[in-house]
């Protein structure tokens, strides 16, 4: 996978868990199962600039935290 996509499954893991956030709790969130956060966080799914927006809203951190 691209070393973008996992630089940002990296950051997304450590700003959940600085907000002492859970997988599940993201997911809830935002209306996903957990395995796709999961997903996101081993850098094995891919997804759009929208979606980044919408987790950052999710976890209150700013986009430019993720990427």
């Amino acid at each position: 996978m691209n070393n973008e996509v996992i630089k940002f499954g990296i950051r997304l893991r450590e700003a959940r868990l600085k907000k002492k956030l859970s997988q599940g709790d993201v997911a809830k969130i935002l209306g996903v199962y957990r395995t796709y956060i999961s997903g996101l966080e081993r850098g094995v799914k891919n997804l759009s600039l929208l979606t980044v927006q919408k987790i950052a809203n999710a976890i209150g951190v700013k986009v430019n935290q993720l990427v």
